[in-house]
Protein backbone atom coordinates (compact mmCIF):
# COMPACT_ATOMS: atom_id res chain seq x y z
CA UNK A 1 0.00 0.00 0.00
CA UNK A 2 1.27 3.37 -1.01
CA UNK A 3 1.60 6.08 1.31
CA UNK A 4 -0.29 8.41 0.27
CA UNK A 5 -3.37 5.30 0.07
CA UNK A 6 -2.47 4.73 3.78
CA UNK A 7 -3.17 8.13 4.71
CA UNK A 8 -6.70 7.68 3.39
CA UNK A 9 -8.50 6.94 6.34
CA UNK A 10 -12.47 6.84 7.19
CA UNK A 11 -11.86 9.79 9.71
CA UNK A 12 -10.46 11.90 6.74
CA UNK A 13 -13.36 10.76 4.57
CA UNK A 14 -16.02 12.10 6.93
CA UNK A 15 -13.96 15.32 7.49
CA UNK A 16 -13.37 15.83 3.70
CA UNK A 17 -17.53 14.58 3.49
CA UNK A 18 -18.53 17.63 5.90
CA UNK A 19 -18.64 20.70 3.45
CA UNK A 20 -20.80 18.40 1.37
CA UNK A 21 -23.07 17.57 4.08
CA UNK A 22 -23.82 20.97 4.76
CA UNK A 23 -24.39 21.51 1.35
CA UNK A 24 -27.05 18.90 1.35
CA UNK A 25 -28.65 20.16 4.36
CA UNK A 26 -30.35 23.40 2.83
CA UNK A 27 -31.30 21.14 -0.48
CA UNK A 28 -32.92 18.39 0.81
CA UNK A 29 -34.49 20.48 3.68
CA UNK A 30 -36.37 22.17 0.67
CA UNK A 31 -37.17 18.26 -0.95
CA UNK A 32 -38.60 17.39 2.31
CA UNK A 33 -40.72 20.50 2.73
CA UNK A 34 -42.10 20.15 -0.53
CA UNK A 35 -42.90 16.93 0.23
CA UNK A 36 -44.95 17.10 2.76
CA UNK A 37 -46.59 20.10 1.24
CA UNK A 38 -47.68 17.85 -1.60
CA UNK A 39 -49.15 15.68 1.06
CA UNK A 40 -46.86 12.74 1.58
CA UNK A 41 -45.88 11.70 5.18
CA UNK A 42 -42.81 12.79 6.75
CA UNK A 43 -41.49 9.16 6.60
CA UNK A 44 -42.11 8.91 3.30
CA UNK A 45 -40.20 11.70 2.14
CA UNK A 46 -36.96 10.43 4.79
CA UNK A 47 -37.36 7.11 3.23
CA UNK A 48 -36.95 9.13 -0.39
CA UNK A 49 -34.20 10.58 0.20
CA UNK A 50 -32.83 7.47 1.99
CA UNK A 51 -32.64 5.11 -0.95
CA UNK A 52 -31.96 7.52 -3.46
CA UNK A 53 -29.64 10.01 -2.55
CA UNK A 54 -30.54 11.85 -5.77
CA UNK A 55 -31.36 15.85 -5.70
CA UNK A 56 -32.45 16.22 -9.04
CA UNK A 57 -34.12 12.82 -9.57
CA UNK A 58 -35.61 12.84 -6.13
CA UNK A 59 -37.47 16.01 -7.27
CA UNK A 60 -38.23 15.04 -10.67
CA UNK A 61 -40.02 12.26 -9.25
CA UNK A 62 -41.69 13.90 -6.57
CA UNK A 63 -43.47 16.34 -9.36
CA UNK A 64 -44.49 12.88 -10.76
CA UNK A 65 -45.62 11.16 -8.01
CA UNK A 66 -47.68 14.23 -7.24
CA UNK A 67 -49.19 14.56 -10.31
CA UNK A 68 -50.04 11.00 -10.40
CA UNK A 69 -47.50 9.52 -13.34
CA UNK A 70 -47.14 6.07 -14.31
CA UNK A 71 -44.66 3.87 -12.65
CA UNK A 72 -43.02 3.22 -16.14
CA UNK A 73 -42.80 7.47 -16.66
CA UNK A 74 -41.17 7.35 -13.11
CA UNK A 75 -38.71 5.11 -13.61
CA UNK A 76 -37.58 6.22 -17.02
CA UNK A 77 -37.39 9.98 -16.22
CA UNK A 78 -35.18 9.22 -12.96
CA UNK A 79 -32.99 6.58 -15.08
CA UNK A 80 -32.50 9.41 -17.91
CA UNK A 81 -31.51 12.07 -15.37
CA UNK A 82 -29.23 10.17 -12.93
CA UNK A 83 -27.57 7.97 -15.75
CA UNK A 84 -24.53 9.88 -15.56
CA UNK A 85 -23.60 7.81 -12.01
CA UNK A 86 -22.70 5.15 -13.96
CA UNK A 87 -20.42 6.78 -16.11
CA UNK A 88 -19.06 8.93 -13.16
CA UNK A 89 -19.01 5.00 -11.17
CA UNK A 90 -17.00 3.41 -14.42
CA UNK A 91 -14.36 6.30 -14.15
CA UNK A 92 -14.43 6.35 -10.06
CA UNK A 93 -13.79 2.45 -10.63
CA UNK A 94 -10.07 2.67 -12.34
CA UNK A 95 -8.86 4.29 -9.23
CA UNK A 96 -10.35 2.69 -6.59
CA UNK A 97 -7.47 0.40 -4.71
CA UNK A 98 -7.69 -3.26 -6.56
CA UNK A 99 -8.11 -5.21 -3.59
CA UNK A 100 -11.26 -3.44 -2.99
CA UNK A 101 -14.11 -6.64 -3.10
CA UNK A 102 -16.47 -6.65 -5.81
CA UNK A 103 -19.30 -6.80 -2.92
CA UNK A 104 -17.44 -3.43 -1.20
CA UNK A 105 -17.63 -1.47 -4.56
CA UNK A 106 -21.44 -2.23 -5.13
CA UNK A 107 -22.44 -1.07 -1.94
CA UNK A 108 -20.55 1.94 -1.96
CA UNK A 109 -21.49 2.49 -5.60
CA UNK A 110 -24.39 3.59 -3.81
CA UNK A 111 -23.48 6.79 -2.53
CA UNK A 112 -21.64 8.06 -5.93
CA UNK A 113 -23.04 11.39 -6.42
CA UNK A 114 -21.15 14.65 -8.00
CA UNK A 115 -19.98 16.19 -5.27
CA UNK A 116 -18.88 12.71 -3.69
CA UNK A 117 -17.02 11.66 -6.96
CA UNK A 118 -15.32 15.12 -7.47
CA UNK A 119 -13.63 14.97 -4.29
CA UNK A 120 -12.22 11.46 -4.25
CA UNK A 121 -10.93 11.57 -7.90
CA UNK A 122 -8.80 14.63 -6.68
CA UNK A 123 -7.35 12.79 -4.05
CA UNK A 124 -3.61 10.84 -4.71
CA UNK A 125 -3.29 7.66 -5.26
CA UNK A 126 -5.73 4.87 -4.62
CA UNK A 127 -8.81 5.64 -2.97
CA UNK A 128 -9.39 2.57 -0.69
CA UNK A 129 -12.74 1.35 1.01
CA UNK A 130 -12.65 3.25 4.56
CA UNK A 131 -11.85 6.82 3.07
CA UNK A 132 -15.29 6.32 0.69
CA UNK A 133 -16.90 5.07 3.49
CA UNK A 134 -16.50 8.35 5.47
CA UNK A 135 -16.44 10.63 2.51
CA UNK A 136 -20.06 9.17 1.88
CA UNK A 137 -21.63 8.86 5.47
CA UNK A 138 -21.32 12.15 6.36
CA UNK A 139 -23.19 13.91 3.06
CA UNK A 140 -25.83 10.44 3.69
CA UNK A 141 -26.58 11.96 7.09
CA UNK A 142 -26.78 15.39 6.11
CA UNK A 143 -29.48 14.63 3.30
CA UNK A 144 -31.58 12.71 5.47
CA UNK A 145 -31.62 14.98 8.55
CA UNK A 146 -32.57 17.89 6.08
CA UNK A 147 -34.95 16.08 4.96
CA UNK A 148 -36.19 15.08 8.04
CA UNK A 149 -35.81 18.50 9.22
CA UNK A 150 -37.81 19.93 6.00
CA UNK A 151 -40.67 17.50 6.57
CA UNK A 152 -41.12 18.05 10.18
CA UNK A 153 -40.87 21.65 10.08
CA UNK A 154 -43.12 22.73 6.88
CA UNK A 155 -45.79 23.06 10.00
CA UNK A 156 -44.41 25.76 11.62
CA UNK A 157 -42.74 27.92 8.94
CA UNK A 158 -45.06 30.78 7.87
CA UNK A 159 -46.42 30.54 4.48
CA UNK A 160 -43.92 33.13 3.32
CA UNK A 161 -40.79 31.57 4.42
CA UNK A 162 -42.48 28.13 2.84
CA UNK A 163 -42.54 29.98 -0.46
CA UNK A 164 -38.95 31.60 -0.29
CA UNK A 165 -37.39 28.10 0.56
CA UNK A 166 -39.40 26.70 -2.42
CA UNK A 167 -37.08 28.50 -4.74
CA UNK A 168 -33.67 26.93 -3.62
CA UNK A 169 -33.24 24.52 -5.47
CA UNK A 170 -34.33 26.43 -8.84
CA UNK A 171 -31.18 28.22 -7.27
CA UNK A 172 -28.98 25.33 -6.85
CA UNK A 173 -29.49 24.06 -10.38
CA UNK A 174 -28.96 27.86 -11.81
CA UNK A 175 -25.40 27.83 -9.73
CA UNK A 176 -24.77 24.23 -11.49
CA UNK A 177 -25.47 25.43 -14.86
CA UNK A 178 -24.64 28.99 -15.15
CA UNK A 179 -20.79 28.86 -13.98
CA UNK A 180 -19.66 26.29 -16.87
CA UNK A 181 -22.31 27.67 -19.64
CA UNK A 182 -20.43 30.88 -19.23
CA UNK A 183 -17.42 29.22 -20.13
CA UNK A 184 -17.69 26.36 -22.41
CA UNK A 185 -19.91 27.63 -25.58
CA UNK A 186 -21.07 23.60 -25.71
CA UNK A 187 -22.50 23.62 -22.03
CA UNK A 188 -24.28 27.21 -22.87
CA UNK A 189 -25.92 26.01 -26.21
CA UNK A 190 -26.62 22.42 -24.80
CA UNK A 191 -28.77 24.50 -21.99
CA UNK A 192 -30.53 26.78 -24.70
CA UNK A 193 -31.53 23.81 -26.95
CA UNK A 194 -32.92 22.36 -23.70
CA UNK A 195 -34.71 25.31 -22.54
CA UNK A 196 -36.08 25.88 -26.05
CA UNK A 197 -37.37 22.55 -26.57
CA UNK A 198 -39.14 22.94 -22.80
CA UNK A 199 -41.05 26.28 -24.01
CA UNK A 200 -42.11 24.00 -27.47
CA UNK A 201 -43.43 21.93 -25.56
CA UNK A 202 -45.15 24.22 -22.88
CA UNK A 203 -46.66 26.29 -25.48
CA UNK A 204 -47.69 24.44 -28.01
CA UNK A 205 -51.47 23.27 -28.32
CA UNK A 206 -51.31 19.72 -28.84
CA UNK A 207 -47.89 19.45 -27.40
CA UNK A 208 -48.65 20.87 -24.21
CA UNK A 209 -50.78 17.54 -22.80
CA UNK A 210 -48.05 15.66 -22.92
CA UNK A 211 -46.91 14.82 -18.89
CA UNK A 212 -44.19 16.39 -17.56
CA UNK A 213 -42.16 13.46 -16.90
CA UNK A 214 -41.79 12.29 -20.71
CA UNK A 215 -41.33 16.09 -21.54
CA UNK A 216 -38.12 16.12 -19.10
CA UNK A 217 -36.90 12.53 -21.37
CA UNK A 218 -37.39 14.28 -24.66
CA UNK A 219 -35.66 17.26 -24.00
CA UNK A 220 -32.76 15.76 -21.95
CA UNK A 221 -32.42 13.29 -25.12
CA UNK A 222 -32.67 16.21 -28.00
CA UNK A 223 -30.23 18.43 -25.76
CA UNK A 224 -27.66 15.67 -25.09
CA UNK A 225 -27.90 13.97 -28.94
CA UNK A 226 -27.38 17.62 -30.19
CA UNK A 227 -24.55 18.12 -28.26
CA UNK A 228 -22.44 14.87 -28.87
CA UNK A 229 -23.00 15.02 -32.67
CA UNK A 230 -22.12 19.03 -32.35
CA UNK A 231 -19.34 18.87 -29.94
CA UNK A 232 -17.51 15.50 -30.12
CA UNK A 233 -14.59 14.81 -27.67
CA UNK A 234 -12.00 12.81 -29.19
CA UNK A 235 -9.57 10.75 -26.80
CA UNK A 236 -6.61 13.78 -26.75
CA UNK A 237 -9.40 15.85 -24.77
CA UNK A 238 -10.72 13.23 -23.02
CA UNK A 239 -7.50 12.48 -21.70
CA UNK A 240 -6.70 15.92 -21.01
CA UNK A 241 -9.17 17.11 -18.88
CA UNK A 242 -9.29 14.03 -16.79
CA UNK A 243 -5.66 15.25 -15.93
Amino acid sequence: MSNSNSLLTLRKGLYDGLPICLGYLSVSFTFGMMATENGLPAWVALLISMTNLTSAGQFAGLALIVSGGLYLEVAVTTFVINIRYMLMSLSLSQKLDPRMSTWKRCVLAFGNTDEIFAVAMQQQGEVNAQYLTGLILTPYFGWAAGTLLGATATGFLPASVRSALGIAIYGMFLAIIVPPARKLRPVAVTVALAAAVSCVFRYTPLLRNLSAGWVIIICALIAAGFAALRYPVDDAEGEEGAS
